[in-house]
């Protein structure tokens, strides 16, 4: 069992590291590619985390379809072969660099809904997999702060390249071990099936994955090129429009759903909302802490990377605790704690001035956030997990998953377009009118400047803590309907 659960939870680990390859040496990718403003260093991350939300929707699906332990070892391969050439973007611009990113983070959206569902299909209903599943949810801050710390190594001691390669290497090695460790498994075929061949839903992958692109390069791309800018507001409108044909297409037009809406019941329900405003929230969080590090504070990636490895320890303590806090308390309950420590986490910096201890709010948040994280994620998948049955736990994993990536993605461009907006408000309200059309080029480290960028900053983390806000308000809805549904079954 041992082997079993390193082998599945390693996806996590390995697919948190590669998000931190491009936050943690922020400023040395921004100094390498000669960027001047934040919105195109976040696309490096952004697009990494699009590419996992959206794609993670058919991979859940596909797993169920021909095995789960098939479509793993593939992704393995994906994540190595697109991780060995995103190292040498080094060569090239932000935007081939940026595409890379994105089809680098199709790996883990291959990995983490096919791992979470080996868990879901293998180990037994109860302890052994909320066991399994909050051992997942520890490798993902265990893994963000060691790919920080990884990543930034590498990037002020020796070359930013090493660690995409490097990643490669370890892509393969665990592939062959997941072979070897990996039993077996049978594709799930429906029961009304009516053939051997179960059917994949193709126009609901079109719809829906082609709406969540063009949402997010919309919600992404404004910060870079301003809401004033036709197409921006026409992408997202067409994006919005393929997820409404998505909907319907899941409800009306095929019997085997990406998403089964109709079998949805209103707790997870209420529970993948959570998620999406929880995760949102931390994406913001995330992103800008390491920007306020290195790029307000002067820190050097390697020791704003120590400064944030906290959440490796705190982060495995919360995950362990959650399978007894669920059989304690329930699963709503422990999304309203979760939801909380995101705002908290995310209102400590909000209000951090720029020149205090890390000792004081940054340390606090560091601590504290990775209780939001391996709180919420665990609790949402042991209930999806649990609502689902077995042939659909490709489908469970996928949701949650999809919810937690896209939701950072989709957080990051609006924080983007906040901040962008306020520092252009800001400059002009101090009398600064930038010849070329940017507000506030990074090269630019004046008193001022600095002055300028710290209230876009703070505007940004502002709108993390009103996710977390939002994020406790329909968690605490979630508790209300789950103590009126069990007065009613009691009658």
């Amino acid at each position: 069992m041992v082997a079993f659960v390193f082998i599945t939870c390693i996806a996590q680990f390995l697919s948190l590291s590669a998000l931190n390859q491009t936050v943690a040496p922020v400023m040395v990718l921004a100094k390498h590619f000669h960027i001047e403003d934040y919105g195109s260093l976040s696309w490096f991350s952004a697009s990494f985390s699009m590419s996992v939300g959206t794609f993670i929707l058919p991979a859940g699906r596909l797993g169920d379809m021909y095995g789960h332990k098939r479509i793993y070892l593939v992704g393995w391969m994906w994540f190595a072969a697109w991780s060995f050439i995103s190292g040498f973007c080094y060569t090239s611009g932000i935007i081939f660099f940026s595409i890379c990113r994105a089809l680098q983070g199709i790996g883990p959206a291959l990995l983490i809904p096919n791992a979470v569902a080996l868990i879901g299909r293998t180990l037994p209903l109860g302890q052994q997999r909320m066991i399994g599943f909050a051992c997942f949810g520890a490798c993902g801050p265990l893994g963000a702060a060691v790919g920080a710390v990884f990543a930034a190594l590498l990037a002020d001691t020796a070359w930013w390249p090493w660690s995409f390669w490097i990643l490669a290497i370890v892509c393969l090695i665990v592939m062959a071990l997941a072979f070897v460790i990996l039993p077996d498994d049978i594709p799930s075929v429906s029961e009304d099936a009516g053939s051997q061949r179960p059917y994949f839903d193709y126009w609901g992958t079109i719809t829906g994955v082609t709406g969540l692109i063009l949402i997010n390069f919309a919600l992404n791309q404004a910060p870079l090129v301003t809401w004033a800018n036709p197409y921006i507001g026409t992408l997202l409108g067409v994006g919005f429009l393929f997820m409404v044909a998505f909907i319907l297409v899941e409800l009306y037009g095929t019997d085997y759903p990406l998403i089964p809406i109709r079998g949805l019941q209103m707790d997870a329900i209420f529970a993948l909302t959570c998620i999406i405003l929880g995760w949102g929230s931390h994406g913001i969080w995330a992103y800008y802490l390491y920007l306020f590090l290195e790029h307000l504070r002067g820190h050097s990636a390697l020791l704003a990377s120590a400064e944030t490895s906290p959440v490796a320890l705190t982060g495995v303590l919360f995950a362990f605790s959650t399978v007894w806090l669920i059989s304690r308390y329930g699963v709503s309950h422990i999304i309203f704690i979760s939801m909380t420590l995101f705002m908290v986490g995310a209102l400590l910096l909000a209000t951090m001035p720029l020149h205090q201890t890390y000792w004081a709010q940054t340390f606090v948040s560091v601590i504290i956030m990775p209780g939001a994280m391996n709180l919420s994620y665990p609790a949402a998948n042991i209930l999806l997990s649990s609502a689902l049955p077995k042939e659909k736990q490709g489908i469970a994993a996928s949701l949650v998953s999809t919810m937690v990536n896209y939701s950072i993605a989709c957080g990051l461009g609006i924080a983007g377009t906040i901040d962008r907006y306020t520092i252009e408000a800001e400059a002009r309200r101090r009398g600064w009118t930038p010849e070329d059309g940017n507000p506030l080029p990074l090269s630019d480290n004046s008193a001022r400047a600095q002055e300028i960028r710290l209230v876009g900053l703070k505007n940004a983390l502002w709108f993390a803590v009103a996710l977390g806000v939002a994020g406790m308000a329909v968690a605490a809805m979630f508790i209300v309907t789950e103590r009126r549904q069990k007065k009613t079954s009691q009658k």
